[in-house]
């Protein structure tokens, strides 16, 4: 009987890597314990702290920082995770913010200042709507993945541990959040709290019209070591969390799955707009250009000490032209 390489992955619990959970799809030649039942941040900070798992889905922006710091980590070009960030701005409604360069010598606060979707949007709001980052007081609320000094002229400070970002918005204290989850005030309804844009889905979908960009959260991580003792894995992988998207996609086709009235029809809308695979893998065009522009925001911002280049930061998976096509 054959030895296979016991590696543990921990990610998220999605529809796109349920295959992998499940054991319906195996890496050639790999035996995985899936770990889940963590949040995103914890999982990101024990991987790249504590280096405690094998492999890990992870932040992006955490990712670059980590490269620039030269930690012994390295990334497949795999996106578990992907999210437009506008409908993740909230504002306290008693300060006058009314468009988005109201933010303008504001208070913000932010999760930690490194998290993907406050870098996204960070560097959106300064490109796309003239809200430069360091014309805005941020304040944080949890360490970094990976510690970093904040450059000259960024004013970031951090809150305690018994202090919040979002009860601090709907005090008052803070002008808004950019947060990565919706957050409590928001979701219970408090009147002090609103979105930044209420039609966020409209600008959404006008942003990624003009940028062809559906925002890259997090990618997967792997120990160096890994990949030094053993130098097949980063292909074998690919290739299952390939099979793993193209069965998880194909299965959510189905109406029945979801109780949505009109989930079908969200379904087609997204493909019309996004085209018929936004969740694709690889380095690919349009996932390019996304990532080169997240790793401008890092550096732009300090997080990142020099423009991190796609082919330092990804592993290659190429098995030759017209090789290794997954069918089912």
């Amino acid at each position: 009987m054959s030895k296979k390489l016991p590696l543990s992955l921990a990610c998220g619990d999605y529809e796109i890597l349920r295959a992998l959970k499940e054991g319906t799809v195996q890496p050639d030649g790999i035996e995985l314990t899936v770990l889940t039942a963590m949040d995103s941040s914890t999982r990101h900070w024990r991987f790249l702290r504590n280096r405690e798992f094998d492999v890990a889905e992870l932040s992006a922006s955490s990712y670059l920082v980590a490269r620039d710091h030269e930690l012994p980590v390295c990334a497949l070009p795999v996106f578990p995770h992907r999210r437009f960030r506008h409908g993740f701005v909230f504002i306290n409604t008693g300060k006058g913010i009314r468009e988005p360069r109201d933010l303008v010598g504001r208070r913000i606060g932010v999760k930690s200042f490194s998290v993907t979707a406050g870098l996204w949007m960070r560097g959106i709001l300064e490109h796309e709507y003239g809200v430069p980052h360091r014309q805005v007081e941020w304040v944080a609320e949890l360490d970094e993945d990976v510690s970093f000094t904040p450059p000259e002229g960024l004013r970031l400070s951090r809150l305690p541990h018994d202090r919040s970002v979002e009860a601090m918005l709907a005090e008052g204290e803070l002008d808004a959040v950019i947060h990565s989850d919706l957050i409590k005030p928001f979701v219970a309804g408090d009147p002090r709290v609103a979105r930044l844009w209420p039609d966020y889905r409209a600008e959404e979908v006008r942003y990624y019209r003009k940028t062809g960009i559906f925002p890259i959260m997090h990618v997967l991580g792997l120990k160096r070591e890994i990949v030094e003792q053993h130098p097949w894995v980063p292909i074998n992988l690919q290739r299952a969390f390939e099979q793993a998207k193209t069965i998880g996609m194909q299965r959510m086709e189905n109406p029945r799955l979801v109780p949505l009235a009109w989930y079908r029809e969200e379904w087609e809308e997204q493909a019309a707009i996004l085209g018929p695979d936004p969740w694709e893998y690889g380095l690919g065009a349009r996932n390019r250009h996304a990532l080169d522009t997240l790793a401008g925001y890092s550096h732009e911002q300090g997080l990142s000490r020099r423009r991190l280049p796609l082919e330092e930061l990804f592993l290659p998976v190429d098995e030759g032209r017209k090789r290794g096509e997954f069918r089912i």
